[in-house]
């Protein structure tokens, strides 16, 4: 009689030695997915755009009064709230990974409210705040201020939605980075003014400019919460998803993918200019040595 074999435990798989089909298969459905919610809406927002050709794409974008004042309005409100979360993410940011204090964690949490809050609840916030009935009205207008249905209640509004994004990309990359080179710069003599500009700043500058890039996105493209202040008057306070939105109930179909294309293309953009700052970060920015991220704790 022969002796029994020895059995042999089947080696594990690696991930790429899948069954062919498994991995076909998810491919598929992976490029099936993006193919039918982004690329076919990205097509045929242009197609529909050039639909009537060029000279008249280019007249639904110029000839028009009010979609000439809603772009510059768009591009005026988007960098003021850009602005605003410049200087208070940074700061937020700043305090929340260098000091260990009471209330360290609400704050945090608050930060993080306008990604739970929906657009159209702050924007009816606002309006019964700074509205001629709200809570602040009597005092605006007893001084010829305005704030709802105007441009500074857009600002305003913008700014709500678009908080988080320079503060959360901030947080982790100062912790990261720990305070010994600041605390090295100020016992050598350095002033706060020249410790943030000559050891935070350079540290920081990816991660802000990821931040800025997102923050700068979802500007432009805020519809919930500016719709409830704006009042969606033409000519005056309708932003550009704002008149997308009017000439498409207008019937005007050409002209409202021809102002949509815009506010795609200003997407690309971003897409682009994101994907090339991370390729960036990978290829410029010097790994953490392990010992320095939990520096920082006060």
């Amino acid at each position: 009689m022969k002796p029994e074999g020895r059995l042999h435990a089947a080696p594990p798989r690696r991930p790429g030695q899948d069954p062919w089909w498994v991995r076909w298969t998810l491919t598929l459905a992976a490029v099936g997915v993006v193919g039918l919610l982004v690329i076919v809406p990205l097509v045929s927002v242009f197609y529909q755009a050039l639909a009537d050709g060029v000279g008249t794409y280019w007249k639904n974008l110029i000839a028009d009064p009010d979609t000439r004042h809603a772009i510059r309005l768009t591009l005026g409100v988007a960098p003021l709230a850009v602005a605003a979360n410049l200087v208070f993410g940074t700061a937020a940011a700043w305090v929340i990974a260098r000091f260990r204090f009471p209330g360290r964690t609400v704050l945090m949490t608050l930060i993080d409210l306008p990604f739970s809050v929906s657009p159209v609840v702050a924007g009816l916030v606002f309006v019964l705040l700074f509205g001629l009935q709200g809570y602040f009205g009597p005092w605006l207008r007893a001084h010829g201020l305005k704030v709802i249905f105007a441009a500074p209640g857009l600002v305003l509004v913008t700014t709500f939605v678009t908080l988080p994004f320079i503060a959360r990309e901030l947080i982790p990359v100062l912790e990261a980075v720990g305070a010994d080179e600041e605390l090295a710069a100020v016992s050598l003599g350095a002033r706060g003014w020249q410790v943030f500009s000559w050891v935070t700043l350079p540290n920081i500058k990816w991660g802000l400019l990821y931040g800025l890039i997102l923050c700068n996105a979802r500007a432009m493209g805020e519809f919930g919460a500016v719709y409830v202040v704006s009042g969606h008057i033409a000519g005056r306070t309708d932003t550009v998803p704002l008149r997308v939105e009017k000439l498409f109930q207008e019937y005007n179909t050409p002209g409202s993918f021809a102002v949509a294309s815009v506010l795609t293309l200003l997407a690309l953009v971003t897409l682009v200019v994101k994907v090339a700052l991370e390729r960036r970060v990978a290829v410029v920015e010097p790994e953490i040595p392990p010992d320095r991220t939990r520096g920082g704790e006060s």
